[in-house]
């Protein structure tokens, strides 16, 4: 009799259980996105992002994101063969805001590597580079969308003689002209704003101005969007280009 009474309680709480598991699904969410991206400036730099949301009914998430950014050019005082490469990683929440439409997105990141506290000759992989503080603003409804991004790059370490910061900012609209097509207009500017060379200064990288084109496929959560444009900076010659396509799970 206990073993039939104890094969039941079994049976009863795997179906409480079951039952119980559409709910908890229902009341809490989860997104990543993994995306390629390229532009003339830092080259080849994969990203991902993720979103955990607890409970559907509180407007704040759990968020954190990651930049594998590849150009050996950013080894300061290494061989520009790969080696060193910096990594960013970094979380924060997302604060939903009017129906889901709008969402603010503070982070704090960390870099590891060598770009922003500097290094010796011969190169050095420093973990914790930098710090970056950073605010995304993103919204979306079915005609419009838009994003506005500002992060500052601040050197954490003073290992080799050079420390960089770097203010780095962009905000793009765009109106959705078809069910899975959108363009619009888009700004960006990278500012190297402080450096301890000998008689360095503040001083612009670049300031892009142009357009892009968008295309994202709802049923499967794929996008491509290619963005293209000039550089107006005073001195600068030639355009820019930046192409990302991802898909979010």
């Amino acid at each position: 009799m206990p073993t039939t009474i104890s094969a039941m309680t079994r049976r009863a709480l795997a179906l409480a259980a079951f039952a119980a598991s559409p709910l908890m699904a229902q009341d809490s969410a989860a997104s990543f996105t993994v995306a390629l991206n390229q532009d003339n400036f830092f080259g080849f730099y994969p990203t991902f992002a993720g979103t955990y949301t607890p409970s559907k009914t509180r407007p704040v998430d759990f968020a954190f994101y990651g930049t594998l950014w590849t150009i050996p050019a950013f080894n300061v005082g290494g061989p520009a063969n790969g080696a060193n490469l910096w990594t960013e990683f970094g979380v924060g929440a997302r604060i939903r805001l009017a129906d889901d439409r709008l969402a603010l997105k503070p982070q704090i990141g960390v870099t590891h590597g060598s770009l922003l506290s500097g290094a010796p000759t011969g190169g050095q992989p420093n973990v914790l580079d930098g710090i970056v503080p950073s605010l995304t603003v993103n919204y979306a409804d079915a005609r419009t969308e838009g994003e506005v991004y500002g992060g500052y790059y601040r050197a954490a370490r003073e290992v080799g003689p050079v420390q960089l910061d770097f203010l780095h900012y962009w905000a793009n609209a765009g109106f959705k002209f078809a069910s899975i097509a959108s363009a619009g207009v888009h700004v960006e500017q990278l500012r190297n704003a402080r450096t301890t060379a000998v008689g360095g200064r503040p001083s612009d990288t670049y300031r892009w101005v142009g357009g892009y084109v968008q295309f994202a496929l709802p049923g499967s959560h794929a996008f491509a969007r290619m963005t293209m444009g000039n550089n107006v900076l005073d001195g600068a010659k030639g355009g820019f280009y930046k192409l990302s396509t991802g898909l979010t799970f």
